[in-house]
């Protein structure tokens, strides 16, 4: 059997596009490639594990088993004697439903969907169902790997891999940020570039974002971008709650989406698709190697990967440019573009995204990842470059189980509370800390024995006399926390008492004179 080749695999995406309103909703929608099916589906079996066990994760053997399953199942191959995994079916449909929420297909769908296409079949008509089984499983490579591991690895070896796995990340870096660019509902593209470089967006802030895409049914992407902008256009009136998660993470959040804001302006602004793919690519290569070691084998791979690619959409245009004017000899030309509807405004950027596709559709068809446990748990690869695997980010931190628990909110707002009293218990009083009714109080009696033991017993006497007149016109609580307080009540008291005695004085003296 004829082994299928890139250019086939190719050919049946071209077909894809030229028919996608047949197929899909979206003209945005991408294309999954071999490794991108194989994330989703281990994202999806540690889903239904965490359903059926409590924990979000899965083996290396069961992803494999499960893939090999997955493959024959959806192209219709015999699967009488192929071992299955529990809860196969459930798998399945959080797989389909993954792909369906970030807008993608997987090649198997678009084989599929361009099979029902009659009237140009004969184009992909060479590609079997089990031509591309062996392509996405990459049987075609088993031999290659097998002489790979046979080998001694020496220095000059382990080098040359070394490097080769910065430009495989290098590459898989920049082609996400393309991807969120043209698909911004792929939550798997944004894992990917979420934290590089460093925004101080880790799993805790990846988690967090999840949880409010589920919450709200949106995509991750979307969730962070409505978040920024409630708080840069909302006002105060539009401010998060306290108890959102989210507000520890505005800082690298408002990075972010400013950054995809600023590819987006490219996109829409510069109506020419060499020179707007020239600028985004130049401007993340900028933002991925800011700060970086020129010597650092990264930086070298960003640059030679950005470079490489530009080159490619350039190609892609010329020929794109060269089959319009192939098909067009015996066709009237058409009218310019300056005479199209909204050309400069609502299909501003088209181009360039077609241009994208094409390049992302080129990744897609490419040859899978021969070392399947590197491409699904390395995360020694990436924590270099402030990376996590996919598993350990789409994996919430462990929660207890605890039908009495309060909720998150509450539980927020009480620990909030306590640390409000704390802090109030620990402020040091002024002079005029009697002023402050509400931070401490202190009971009746131990004020009356206070006053008692501190007065003279004229005061005292007085008092009495005046408690119900003079007090109670005040209307105010006495408030004494010190021997400086008490010290200023008493001689309030003194005065009123001096007051009080004075009055007295001068009426019986009015009496007098009047009696004479």
């Amino acid at each position: 059997m004829a082994v299928l080749n890139q250019k086939s695999v190719l050919d049946m995406i071209k077909e894809f596009r030229r028919n996608w309103r047949t197929f899909c909703n979206s003209e945005r929608t991408t294309v999954c490639g071999a490794d991108s099916m194989l994330l989703a589906l281990q994202l999806s079996m540690a889903e239904n594990n965490k359903q059926y066990s409590g924990e979000f994760t899965v083996s290396l053997s069961d992803v494999l088993l499960t893939w090999k399953y997955l493959l024959h199942e959806k192209l219709n191959l015999p699967v009488e004697n192929m071992k299955v995994i529990d809860h196969y079916e459930n798998i399945r449909k959080i797989y389909d439903d993954f792909l369906k929420n970030s807008n993608m297909l997987d090649m198997i769908d678009v084989y599929k969907k361009c099979n029902v296409l009659t009237s140009n079949y004969e184009n992909y008509a060479n590609i079997s169902p089990s031509q591309l089984r062996d392509f996405l499983s990459g049987r075609q490579y088993a031999v290659d790997n097998e002489t790979d591991f046979s080998e001694p690895m020496s220095p000059i070896s382990k080098h040359n891999r070394d490097n080769e796995k910065v430009q495989l990340l290098a590459k898989k870096i920049i082609y996400s940020y393309l991807n969120l660019l043209v698909n911004s509902k792929n939550d798997l593209a944004l894992a990917h570039i979420l934290n590089i470089p460093d925004r101080g967006l880790g799993r805790e802030a990846f988690t967090d974002l999840k949880h409010a895409a589920r919450e709200k049914q949106m995509s991750i992407f979307l969730v962070a971008t409505s978040f920024i902008r409630t708080i840069e256009l909302g006002g105060k009136g539009y401010a998060p709650s306290p108890s959102d998660p989210l507000r520890t993470h505005i800082k690298g959040l408002s990075n972010f989406i400013n950054f995809i804001d600023k590819l987006d302006e490219i996109l829409g602004e510069i109506p020419n698709p060499s020179i707007a793919g020239g600028q985004i690519l130049s401007v993340i290569k900028m933002q991925l190697i800011k700060g970086q070691n020129s010597r650092d084998p990264f930086y070298k791979a960003i640059e030679e990967v950005a470079q490489d690619l530009d080159l490619r959409i350039k190609s892609i245009i010329n020929s794109q440019q060269g089959d319009l004017a192939l098909s067009t000899t015996d066709i009237s030309p058409a009218r310019p573009k300056s005479h199209a509807i909204n050309h400069g405004t609502a299909y501003c950027g088209r181009d360039t995204v077609k241009t994208l596709l094409v390049l992302l559709d080129e990744e897609a068809a490419s040859a899978p990842t021969k070392n399947k446990a590197e491409l699904l748990y390395d995360d020694e690869n990436t924590i270099h470059h402030n990376g996590t695997s996919i598993l350990t980010l789409f994996r919430s931190p462990t929660q207890v189980n605890n039908s009495s628990m309060k909720p998150l909110r509450e539980r927020i707002h009480m620990s909030v509370q306590e640390k409000t009293i704390k802090m109030k218990q620990t402020l040091i009083r002024s002079q005029f800390a009697c002023t402050y009714k509400d931070d401490c109080m202190i009971s009746k009696d131990k004020w009356n024995s206070v006053n008692s033991a501190s007065k003279p017993l004229c005061v005292l006497h007085m008092e009495n006399d005046l408690s119900g007149g003079v007090n109670s016109s005040v209307g105010r609580p006495t408030i004494g926390t010190s021997s400086g307080n008490v010290h200023l009540d008493r001689s309030k008291n003194e005065k009123v008492a001096r007051k009080s005695i004075s009055l007295t004085g001068n009426k019986g003296s009015k009496r007098k004179q009047a009696i004479k």
